[in-house]
């Protein structure tokens, strides 16, 4: 199991729903490997598997690590399959990762509306239940999947695997992942996604990157989302951009605001560059 947040290793409970059976491939489907492939790539996080233990007691410590280290190998494993499958097919899959409430899904609704004419665009939703999420996606006419984790508090690399296989996104596709609401164990799991992108609102602490400080600084991206609220929240977003970059140097940070339009043409420049 996940050291941190004690969720089932195994994905058994986790169910793949295609919102458009319209759109459900009889191709393209990701078949298993005996080896990963050998193709380099450029996709890197600051540490990327940070493992606290602090609580432990010295006797469950050394198997616990043991576990968890299996774990995230067979992840790597499965992450970099889907990483190769999509780039072979030059699709560019953002995972994206907040804590509940800051805006992830108001912002794909928006995106996947604004950038369908230019690209297709595909929509992997994460929630522990319910396809309230993929629901509002769907109505914009977007293909997606919605994939309920269950009792699992993140996506893995398998969840991305049998998704994907579920959408088979077009060649050239923009897919965006929207993980389970978690500050914590979706920065552990990669899935075989070109970029990472975080949102925080203005309605959390300014403090946040610093509270939960593996998840900034696996991000290559930082969204300050809800920039319409600032007049009533006490928020600083300059504060707040100098704490992400305290545990993320290089990162980068836009404030927008997904209900008003307000900076999504540079979120839209960037998205476009990660080709």
């Amino acid at each position: 199991m996940c050291g941190t947040c004690g969720c089932a290793e195994e994905s058994g409970g986790t169910r793949i729903v295609m919102l458009r059976e319209e759109d459900a491939p009889d191709h393209g489907h990701l078949h298993p490997h005996p080896h990963p492939h050998p193709h380099p790539h450029s996709h890197s996080h600051p540490d990327p598997h940070p493992r606290p233990h602090e609580r432990r007691r010295p006797s469950e410590a050394g198997e616990t690590v043991t576990i968890e280290q299996k774990v995230l190998a067979k992840n790597d494993l499965l992450a970099e399959r889907n990483r190769t499958w999509m780039t072979d097919r030059g699709v560019v899959a953002v995972n994206v990762m907040s804590s509940p409430g800051a805006g992830k899904t108001t912002l794909l609704e928006r995106a996947v509306t604004d950038l369908g004419g230019r690209r297709p665009v595909a929509v992997i939703e994460g929630d522990q239940e319910t396809r309230l999420d993929a629901d509002r996606i769907r109505r914009t006419g977007c293909a997606v999947v919605q994939v309920n984790t269950g009792a699992g508090c993140h996506l893995d690399a398998e969840m991305m695997r049998d998704a994907l296989t579920a959408l088979s996104p077009a060649e050239g596709s923009l897919l965006m992942v929207e993980n389970v609401g978690n500050l914590v164990c979706p920065a552990l799991f990669d899935l075989g996604e070109r970029s990472r992108v975080v949102i925080i609102s203005v309605t959390e602490g300014t403090d946040k990157p610093l509270k939960y400080p593996y998840m900034f600084a696996a991000a290559d991206l930082i969204l300050i989302n809800k920039s319409d609220l600032l007049p009533y929240v006490d928020f600083d977003v300059e504060q707040c951009a100098q704490h992400a970059r305290s545990v993320n140097p290089d990162v980068r940070v836009l404030t927008l605001s997904a209900t008003t339009g307000e900076g999504l043409a540079h979120w839209y420049d960037w998205l476009a560059a990660q080709r």
